[in-house]
């Protein structure tokens, strides 16, 4: 491929984010078409079943969705691009989590017909959390009911008030046939979205008044960001602003990552050359993102690094992929330094010494092999054994850990069993792959039926992990019902003895402890605290008793759910010269759980969904009723683009299982829903019953 050596001022590496059916994937394959990787335009769903460059996997195909986020590398008017098409479903959010992590900027698409949705807000909570750059393209404005104003109101009041349009379509749904670029003040228009090339003329009269409007408001946007030019735009007006001051403020405002330029479209067609230049003019290069900065292993000590070549190396492992032509593949982004083929690396993240087989180019599914990826860079690397999502890889002899990913903890689970002794085998090693490329999917055997037990984001997230499992390594497997992930806490405080005294001939059992349970600030995990004054209970016990208060809060107490939220101060206790030891102790921490907990007021907690449900007017009261009868909680009820309305509750996850179904067979198939994962709340006292009840008659 041509273009190699471009300087890193001239990289970008972006993400293409967005709602499910937003239209990432074709304004990728778009992209991939214009910069001339593809000959042909891949349709996501495509009439002859030829399917998208970057949905490679069957389950993409079938389901017209992004499930793993595509590499591809592009090049642009001598920019080289690196794009990560993520996925828009809610149960692949580890896959957007993970990408935005290594990503510098981001093109955020929006179904024009709908302006924004729920998962448009999420990715775009995920982007400020990692202070992502973006620019907006409003997709579908082309088709019935899409609305560029419409949906750009919809981002003033769920996004940002800070977006401004640098391209006003021109024409009205079918016939939308351009943009007025507010930057040179021309109009570029095209008579089919196939076109080679775009054609600049003058804007039309009836759009001029508007396109000056709106460019007055860009450049008062822009000046904020140059104190000389505020002033020259004080005293001398818009026209003293040269295109060139225009620009260069512009890309300054955006780089601040609190202000975004929107444009709009039909992603399958010419207009994504606009959308291009727009990531090649105002998006980061990795000399535009600060130094890195991690920790010394060895000291604890904060380093930082500058994207050089010149520097040792950082990168970190961002996702995992099974080839089937070359095997396992790790994404890596390099920070600084470089990494070359044959090299040995130091992972830092386990302490061990890695080689780096081959380094691969990716695009899509297709690779090309590559000796060296320098600073700034993503690519593909073969032959890493123990290198998992969020590892960092170093120079050796300069060992830096860069922070790693957190993702949440699954909330649905089924039981899953081989059907035949063949299939056994293959199911543990399917799944373990499995697991090694998705971070938010859990497996583990449930020792009261010694199932396996896997855990998921969702409902299709797990269809597609045992349908993944079928396709891929052939493996046949029964499936039992979804299963909610409850959580227990405690709402009180209380204080208990935990005593483990045994009298058998010769040496005793000695522990003896006194344990303050209370709740956690947060609500979340688990907090140890040592209290003791003196020596009552001698510095190595005191390790044992949080191990054994730890691993019996984990078991439950109230239904067997693990323990989250609690805080566990140990301040008292006594020891025998002889009899005591590590287990005697640790049993003592045991007894101080069973002891204390009960008394704590403890609570049984469920994972609660944000429903996002659109739907036309005529099905509004059926769908209200039917949350309500899922003891949801309706939060907001608001006009849609295209006439219809959107209700957003708060429902009980185990209330929602074959809820997509529901809906549809509720509304003629018209309505459609989302859900993600809002916060884990206290069961009221009838349900817990039930939940006990259930647990208890296992």
């Amino acid at each position: 491929m041509a273009q190699q050596n471009v300087p890193l001022k001239d990289y970008r590496n972006i993400g293409i984010i967005a709602h499910i059916d937003a239209g990432k994937t074709t304004t990728t394959e778009g992209i991939l078409y214009r910069t001339g990787i593809n000959h042909k335009i891949g349709e996501v769903r495509g009439a002859d079943g030829d399917s998208a460059t970057t949905d490679w996997m069957a389950q993409e195909k079938e389901r017209g969705i992004t499930i793993t986020s595509a590499a591809v590398t592009a090049f642009w008017k001598g920019h080289k691009i690196n794009i990560i098409d993520t996925p828009g479903h809610i149960d692949f959010t580890a896959e957007v989590e993970r990408s935005l992590r290594v990503l510098d900027g981001a093109v955020t698409v929006f179904d024009g017909k709908m302006g924004v949705e729920a998962q448009t807000e999420t990715v775009w909570r995920q982007a400020n959390k990692y202070g992502v750059p973006r620019i907006c393209f409003i997709n579908k404005i082309n088709q019935i009911g899409g609305d560029f104003y419409k949906s750009l109101e919809s981002i003033h009041n769920r996004l940002s008030k800070h977006a401004l349009p640098i391209h006003l379509p021109i024409g009205f749904e079918k016939d939308i046939n351009g943009v007025v670029d507010l930057v040179d003040m021309k109009a570029y228009t095209y008579t089919d979205y196939a076109d080679k090339a775009l054609v600049p003329g003058e804007i039309p009269a009836d759009m001029l008044e508007k396109a000056k409007n709106a460019r007055s408001l860009l450049v008062e946007a822009a000046v904020e960001a140059e104190d000389e030019l505020f002033e020259r735009f004080l005293n001398e007006g818009e026209e003293s602003i040269t295109i060139e001051d225009l620009k260069r403020a512009l890309r300054k405002r955006v780089l601040a990552g609190d202000f975004f330029l929107v444009t709009g479209g039909d992603g399958r067609g010419v207009i994504v050359e606009k959308v291009l230049d727009l990531v090649a003019d105002y998006m980061p290069s990795p000399l535009d993102v600060d130094a890195i900065q991690g920790t010394n292993p060895k000291t604890g000590d904060l380093v930082e690094r500058q994207p050089a070549d010149s520097e040792p190396l950082s990168a970190l492992a961002f996702k995992i992929a099974t080839d089937p032509f070359v095997g396992r593949l790790i994404f890596i982004r390099v920070y600084s330094g470089k990494l070359t083929a044959g090299s040995h690396v130091l992972n830092t993240t386990t302490g061990d010494k890695e080689r780096i087989g081959r380094i691969v180019r990716m695009h899509a599914d297709k690779r090309e092999d590559i000796d060296m990826i320098g600073a700034g860079d993503i690519a593909a690397v073969v032959g890493l054994k123990g290198t998992f999502t969020g590892h960092t890889l170093s120079d050796p002899a300069h060992p830096l850990m860069l922070e790693s990913i957190d993702f949440p903890e699954p909330p649905v689970s089924i039981a899953v069993e081989p059907k035949t002794k063949s299939d056994q085998e293959k199911m543990g090693i399917a799944l373990q792959r499995l697991a090694e490329e998705d971070p938010t999917f859990r497996i583990h055997t449930d020792e009261e039926t010694g199932q396996t037990i896997m855990s998921g984001m969702g409902e299709l997230h797990l269809e597609i992990l045992v349908d993944r499992m079928k396709r891929e390594f052939n493996v046949e497997a029964n499936v039992g019902e979804p299963q909610v992930a409850f959580r227990e806490t405690i709402r009180g405080m209380a204080e208990a003895q935990g005593k483990h005294a045994k009298q058998t001939g010769g040496r005793g059992q000695f522990g003896d402890v006194w344990v303050r349970f209370e709740p956690t600030e947060s609500g979340e995990g688990f907090e140890f605290v040592d209290e003791i004054k003196g020596g009552v209970v001698p510095q190595e016990y005191r390790k044992p008793v949080e191990k054994g208060i730890h691993d019996t809060l984990n078991g439950g107490v109230i239904a067997g759910y693990p323990m989250i939220g609690v805080k566990a101060t140990l301040y008292d206790g006594s020891y025998h010269d002889v009899d005591s030891s590590e287990l005697a102790f640790n049993l003592a921490g045991v007894l101080s759980v069973k002891e204390g907990i009960p008394k704590a007021k403890p609570v049984i907690l469920e994972p609660v969904m944000k429903v996002e449900v659109s739907t036309p007017e005529d099905f509004m009261g059926d769908i209200i009723g039917d949350l309500n009868a899922r003891r949801g909680r309706i939060d907001a009820m608001e006009d849609i683009p295209g006439g219809a309305k959107l209700v957003r509750a708060y429902v009980p996850l185990s209330n929602l299982f074959g809820y997509t179904n529901d809906i549809r067979s509720m509304s003629q198939g018209r309505a459609a829903s989302t859900m993600e994962l809002a916060q884990y709340e206290e069961v009221p006292p009838n349900v817990a019953q039930e939940i006990i009840a259930k647990r208890t008659n296992k």
